[in-house]
């Protein structure tokens, strides 16, 4: 995607330069020197925006993607999920992101139900409240009830959201394959990879009716649970942009000077609410990936009840294998074992120290080794096991980055309800399930399938694929592309250290056999040609040691 192609339209060249304003005034431009282009470079790096922060850089980030807008808030959302690239510190603080959008006035909201629903807010409702009760960054939402009394919320996208969110995630796509084609560094973050699943998981985010469907399939794993209520999505009264559910009464996790003047066992509910997470994702593979207090509600009898099902996740057979595997090596002290696993599951670098990896893992489980269950905080070593993962640079697989920030969160919440909350003492139950689950004849039975249709699609397309593979090969078709950084530069200097070289040899020969002109018995052909031969090698070497990596 050619960010000066969309710099051509006006309201994206519009953009781009209010992006460039606010990344200068907090002192965040100062990579675009690398760019190649004179144009990027003024746009982004105008000295009228150069107004260099004194806040900590962390700060700086967060600050600039709050005043950026809906779309950079999520992006920054999505990256306090990602220590591994972003590190802990830069993903602590984007954990503050908070979106302050204003709600939509009375009339735009009875619109946008009008053509989503077909009808009038005051024909669908026996009562709507035209007045939200809360915004945040993609909607508002409003207390109405059913023409049969039930007391319900409607939740209402923000009118031209998603016209505003398209242009800026596709100049998002723009920026990060800058930062790839001309910031090789850049390439081990993986920019483009991360910028394409944020796209794809906002959009997700702006249809309602996914989120509807989420809400659905945790009430069905939950029916039966009488310690968690989901509330309830009515179907008829909901659409892409408009989303109608019960309405849970009760005290919200964010809440805390109401949730201990309430007089409820809070520890109970902490338990509860955690072993409904841990349900979802060793019991259900899918998950609620939003756990902070705010999504949280305690309704009576210390029923844990759960708000706001746009963001989730999905666990495969392989991703939850690997987490399963993980818990179980830090809870036996295993360090070959995880350190084996956290290179296979993750994409280590080609230069990795392999033995000082395996060396910090050994010293970080050692911190463990003469601990009880109940006194390790799990929660703080993920973080420091993700640390570990930053520091050597390898990249987490998406699905595990979330879910381990899940669950640091998840301790995080339910410590806040509870002080001797510790979240490693539910999960040691779940070891020995782990381990007997590895042997269920149904767990065998879904690999051998999934081997068997690998195997068949090898065995019946692999002989057609080879024949037409020498086919093209005996043509002279087979092209095999080669892709070096910088290869030009490095021919270049092959090339004049081999001139040298036989300059040196050549003018040597001549100097030898006192080829004439002589001067005091001297040739002078082969001692000009040995002195020019060491002044390009001299050269040459001051080149090669000032050659930055």
């Amino acid at each position: 995607m050619d960010i000066l192609g969309l710099a051509r339209h006006r309201d994206q060249f519009n953009r781009i330069t209010e992006i460039a304003k606010v990344l200068g005034h907090y002192g965040l431009a100062e990579w675009v020197h690398k760019i190649p282009s004179r144009e990027i470079r003024n746009l982004l790096a105008s000295p009228a925006t150069q107004t260099l922060g004194k806040r900590s850089w962390e700060e700086r980030v967060r600050l600039a993607l709050t005043d950026l807008g809906t779309t950079f808030i999520k992006l920054g959302q999505a990256l306090s999920t990602r220590p591994d690239l972003v590190g802990p510190e830069l993903a602590m603080e984007l954990r503050k992101l908070q979106s302050e959008t204003p709600a939509d006035p009375p009339e735009v909201v009875a619109r946008m139900i009008q053509a989503e629903l077909g009808h009038p807010p005051e024909e669908l409702f026996g009562a709507f409240d035209p007045v939200a009760f809360a915004s945040a960054s993609i909607g508002q939402v409003h207390h109405a009830k059913l023409l049969n009394g039930q007391a319900v919320v409607v939740k209402v996208q923000h009118e031209g959201i998603e016209n505003k969110i398209r242009p800026d995630l596709d100049l998002l796509l723009a920026l990060a394959q800058l930062l790839e084609n001309y910031i090789p560094a850049s390439k081990a973050y993986q920019p483009t990879i991360t910028v394409t699943d944020f796209r794809r998981t906002l959009l997700h985010e702006l249809d309602f009716v996914a989120e509807k469907r989420n809400l659905q399939q945790f009430s069905h794993n939950f029916a039966k649970d009488p310690a968690v209520h989901i509330p309830e999505a009515y179907a008829d009264f909901s659409a892409k942009r408009v989303l109608t559910m019960e309405l849970l009464v009760g005290i919200h996790g964010s809440k805390q000077k109401e949730l201990h003047q309430s007089g409820a066992d809070l520890n109970e509910f902490a338990h509860r609410a955690a072993q409904m997470y841990l349900d979802m994702i060793f019991r259900d593979g899918f998950y609620h990936a939003d756990p902070h207090p705010g999504n949280y509600i305690m309704l009576p009898g210390t029923v844990v009840g759960v708000l706001d099902f746009g963001m989730v996740g999905r666990i495969d057979d392989s991703l939850r294998e690997n987490l399963e595997d993980i818990l179980i090596s830090i809870s036996n002290g295993d360090a070959d074992g995880l350190s084996e696993l956290l290179l296979q599951s993750a994409s280590p670098p080609s230069d990795i120290n392999e033995a000082a990896f395996r060396a910090d893992v050994a010293d970080y489980l050692a911190e463990f080794a003469y601990q009880s269950v109940k006194d390790i905080d799990l929660g703080g070593a993920l973080e420091e096991l993700t640390a570990i993962i930053r520091r050597h640079r390898l990249i987490l697989p998406q699905g595990m980055a979330l879910l381990l920030k899940t669950l640091v969160m998840l301790e995080g919440s339910a410590r806040e309800l509870s002080p001797k909350f510790n979240l490693m003492e539910l999960v040691v139950p779940y070891k020995s399930k782990m381990i007997r689950d590895r042997f269920r004849p149904k767990r065998w039975l879904d690999k051998f399938r999934r081997v068997y249709r690998d195997i068949d699609h090898l065995v019946s397309k692999g002989p057609r694929d080879l024949a037409k593979f020498l086919d093209q090969l005996r043509a002279g078709k087979v092209v095999v592309q080669l892709e070096h950084q910088h290869l030009q530069a490095a021919v270049n200097r092959l090339v004049i250290g081999i001139l040298t070289g036989a300059l040196f040899l050549g003018s040597s020969q001549l100097w030898s056999q006192n080829i004439p002109p002589l001067l005091l018995g001297v040739s002078v052909p082969g001692a000009m040609g040995c002195m020019l031969a060491l002044a390009m090698g001299g050269l040459l070497l001051w080149v090669i040691s000032r050659q930055k990596e």
